[in-house]
């Protein structure tokens, strides 16, 4: 903090920690051999969209710039029921068993640098990353969450067997398994339940 940020009494907001979202892939591999859960090499950032033609002429380029190319994913916009805009990224890959989670990873950050640079850092709330078991297992989902604000990860598990209720288990599971990998969200409060996110 700046002399000229102590006398107007502002603080500058924390800078977010985007570079956490590369060791995602290394996280993936211990997921896979600890718990049998895999990428879907799906993913989506969550934001508050703003109003004005500044912000949707942002989203439109980063609609553009993600989603060009021959190889490119299939990117789509959409809002829950509770008003938030959840950009998805979805690649299709030739071999379903390996997905391209290191370009995803690349997608996602461009996707949160892209609004950071313009100006709407603000509204910016999560990115998710969709894990699911095998069939053997019910085809369990849990999501890995990347909170925008704290620079930290979460486990979100939906419990497949009832409507808004939560696989605790599951997610304690993941935080054990990725201590080591990934900067973990230790205070549980902030582990938000993302009803109907996508990919879950």
């Amino acid at each position: 903090m700046g002399l000229w940020d102590v006398v107007t009494g502002r603080s500058r907001p924390k800078q977010a920690k985007l570079d956490a979202l590369f060791h995602v892939p290394a996280a993936a591999v211990t997921l896979q051999t600890t718990l049998g859960l895999t990428p879907t090499g799906d993913g989506s950032v969550c934001y508050r969209a703003s109003s004005g033609a500044a912000f949707v002429g942002t989203q439109a380029d980063i609609v553009s710039l993600v989603g060009s190319g021959p190889d490119a994913p299939r990117v789509t916009v959409g809002n829950d029921a509770y008003g938030f805009t959840w950009l998805e990224v979805d690649h299709d890959p030739s071999d379903p068993a390996n997905p391209d989670l290191a370009g995803l990873c690349t997608d996602l950050h461009a996707v949160n640098t892209s609004l950071e640079a313009q100006g709407f850092g603000p509204g910016l709330l999560c990115s998710l990353f969709p894990f699911v078991g095998p069939d053997s297992q019910g085809g369990r989902r849990v999501g890995l969450v990347y909170l925008y604000k704290q620079g930290t990860f979460y486990p979100f598990a939906p419990d497949p067997g009832g409507a808004q209720r939560r696989d605790n288990l599951l997610e304690l599971q993941v935080r054990d398994a990725l201590a080591g990998e990934l900067p973990i969200e230790q205070d549980l409060s902030r582990w938000l339940a993302i009803w109907g996110a996508p990919g879950l």
